[in-house]
């Protein structure tokens, strides 16, 4: 096990097994892993950093050298304020790889100190990623096996609750007769005046 702290920066949005695969495997190599979730007002997340907070820490409970935290701004900043001698990253793809290494690479000239250690997922998630979870589930797909079960559930309860008609209000001009019908419970209805 190697003294320090690392720090797993990302969205986690949602967390999916690849994470947790890293994350499991991180802390056996690791003193302390910190799992860092990225506050970016830039985005629109599925999950809000409070509910991502909430999963992970529910998934990492068991390991008891991961520690969950949240930041924003230059990750370089956030681990000197942590005392991380690393970043730990996992790397599925080749496009992975170009887009980690410049990140690797511009992390080392801001803090030439801190280390970058890539990580690859078990095959069984090489191809999976937050952003396919979210358009898979989105669109009535399953993501059994392809996020924790907390996770799954989750994504069906906040994908049924996004899908909840919303109340509308109508107006109705004066003198036009609803010939007796019930409005949709989901719409209500005003009468215009007559002017």
């Amino acid at each position: 096990m190697n003294k320090g702290i690392a720090i797993y920066p990302g969205s986690f949005d949602p967390p999916t097994n690849g994470h947790l695969d890293l994350m499991e495997r991180g802390a056996k190599i690791f003193e302390e892993l910190v799992v860092a979730i990225l506050r970016n007002s830039e985005k629109t997340p599925m999950f809000s950093v409070a509910e991502r907070l909430e999963m992970l820490k529910a998934l990492t409970g068991h390991l008891k050298n991961v520690r969950i935290d949240t930041f924003d701004g230059l990750m370089v900043e956030y681990a000197k304020s942590m005392e991380a001698v690393c970043i730990l990253r996992g790397i599925r793809a080749i496009s992975d790889y170009e887009y980690e290494l410049q990140m690797a690479l511009m992390n080392r000239k801001l803090e030439p100190t801190l280390e970058t250690v890539f990580m690859m997922p078990a095959d069984k998630y090489s191809y999976v990623s937050s952003r396919l979870v979210r358009e898979v589930a989105q669109a009535g797909g399953p993501v059994k096996g392809l996020v924790p079960e907390i996770v799954e559930q989750r994504l069906r309860d906040k994908i049924v609750s996004s899908r909840q008609p919303e109340p509308r209000s109508i107006e109705i001009p004066a003198g036009i007769d609803l010939g007796g019908r019930k409005l949709n419970p989901n719409v209500t209805a005003k009468r215009k005046k007559k002017a």
